[in-house]
């Protein structure tokens, strides 16, 4: 079952394409513009939409296309002409904050059915999936990674070198991303893991001998840093300026860089790391239908530009908080995919050796502080306390059925979803919803993600369909 879902086969290597994929192409102005006032229709009267006609014409017979013909020189430079704009403007010239804001989460691995919750498994359940997912960087630093594709059209598998050893550094004007991972095949990776549990950090290294931690291995350094924790008094909780507005998130790391230069070795030890792991206090059962303890967590146990914080809570669940800067939400999707699959297989139990080598214990990492710092640490803890009262999040599991029924009435998941929100709205509100919809650009170099408006005239006319009694004949389900 592994080799058929994740891992490559022999002859082929996760990023051997790259160097093959197309570059991504620059959009005739024309098509785009048809695209754009295909979008607006529903939303514009009779009025609105003459008067949008005549704006989008004279763009297209004017400044548009100077723009276009330095959208197409662009191109002939960059292999992907957006991937820089789009980084950049999206996430690291963005100046709030990036948690609530920016990075997202959820619950992961999600496998209630067959490892039903109990308190006490915590540190023994946090063991086993880090090791699982341990396994999954080794596929990926080996190249083994089964490569996504799309019939026989393989896709870009750039991002997938930024899901570990990666992490986002504040800066005045603009961020920075900083990613330490490597393949195998070109040299040495970071292999060190960072462990914050109650307001304290700590870090060990995933490998000895040459081989990976096994979990009981990882229970022993799990355990001593649980320990450590609940005997002595909390930490400091710098992670907590993670949480700030990135500005003063940049003015305070330089600050507490200047205090003693250990600061920035400890700063180098958590960004370089592989991920972070949070040992949490709380037990908020993060199941599918409870996201927003991943989002609004203790934010003295996770580094908010962390490419990847695995969040471990004292009931045996688990949550994913994740800096979206790095990579699109498929990528902490796949690996999680494979952590819930091998858990599975396994009934979330190890049948290996219980032997634990002589390894060393983990070791603390303790900011240098002073009360200037402590007093950034109490504002941004403050700030984010009422960020966290301002959201709210429902989440609901339909149970009723599945993507397999849609299928057997020739239905597209996707598109019942995109007409189950359109409805939905158009319930609400007698109006049409405005809707983003994800699409992947991945078949292309460096691609990522681009727009889709799934609000149409035909989705528009379907919900007052869907409304009007008279109208319903039963051929729905019928429908290809």
């Amino acid at each position: 079952m592994e080799k058929q879902a994740f891992v490559a086969p022999e002859e082929e290597r996760t990023f051997q394409y790259q160097d093959s994929l197309p570059p991504l192409p620059v959009p005739p102005l024309e098509k785009s513009l048809d695209k754009f006032l295909e979008a607006v229709k529903p939303f514009a009267t009779e009025a609105e939409f003459r008067a949008t006609s005549a704006i989008v014409q004279r763009f297209g017979a004017g400044v548009g296309k100077v723009l276009h013909q330095k959208l197409l020189q662009r191109a002939k430079s960059k292999r992907n002409w957006l991937e820089d704009w789009w980084l950049d403007t999206a996430y690291l010239e963005v100046r709030i904050p990036s948690q609530l804001n920016v990075n997202f989460g959820g619950p992961t691995p999600y496998l209630e059915h067959c490892w039903p919750l109990l308190d006490g498994t915590q540190l023994e359940r946090t063991s086993i999936s880090t090791w699982h997912t341990l396994q999954f960087w080794d596929l990926l630093r080996r190249e083994k990674l089964a490569v996504h594709k799309v019939g026989n059209r393989p896709l870009d598998m750039n991002q997938f070198t930024m899901l570990f050893c990666t992490c986002k550094v504040p800066g005045v004007t603009k961020d920075t991303l900083c990613s330490y991972f490597m393949p195998e095949s070109k040299g040495p990776c970071p292999s060190h893991l960072v462990v914050m549990c109650r307001g304290r950090t700590f870090t060990f290294d995933t490998v000895y001998d040459g081989s990976i931690l096994t979990p009981p291995e990882l229970l022993r350094q799990f355990t001593y840093i649980r320990e450590t924790c609940d005997r002595e008094p909390v930490g400091e909780g710098v992670s907590a300026l993670t949480t700030e507005e990135r500005t003063r998130w940049a003015k305070a790391r330089e600050y507490l860089i200047s205090i003693d230069p250990k600061n920035e070795a400890i700063l180098e030890t958590i960004q370089s790391s592989l991920f972070v792991v949070s040992l949490e206090d709380a037990k908020p059962y993060a199941t599918p239908e409870n996201y927003t303890p991943a989002l609004t967590g203790d934010p003295t146990i996770r580094w908010g530009d962390k490419s990847y914080n695995c969040i471990s809570y004292a009931d045996g669940s688990f949550g994913s908080n994740c800096d979206h800067a790095p990579y699109d939400a498929m990528v902490p999707v796949s690996l999680c995919h494979y952590v819930d699959q091998q858990l599975k297989a396994s009934g979330g139990r190890w049948e290996g050796s219980k032997v634990v080598r002589s390894i060393p214990l983990p070791q603390e990492l303790v900011f240098t502080v002073d009360d200037r710092v402590r007093s950034d640490i109490a504002l941004a803890k403050q700030q984010y306390s009422e960020a966290v009262r301002d959201l709210q999040l429902v989440s609901y599991a339909f149970t009723s059925f599945g993507k397999a029924e849609l299928k057997k009435k020739r239905l597209h998941p996707d598109t019942f979803v995109q007409l189950a929100l359109q409805l939905a709205y158009y319930r609400l509100h007698g109006a049409p919803g405005s809707c983003y919809e994800t699409a992947t650009t991945r078949q292309f170099y460096h691609g990522r993600t681009e727009t889709m408006r799934s609000c149409t005239l035909e989705a528009q006319h379907w919900c007052r369909s869907m409304l009007d009694p008279t109208a319903l004949t039963g051929t729905f389900w019928a429908c290809p």
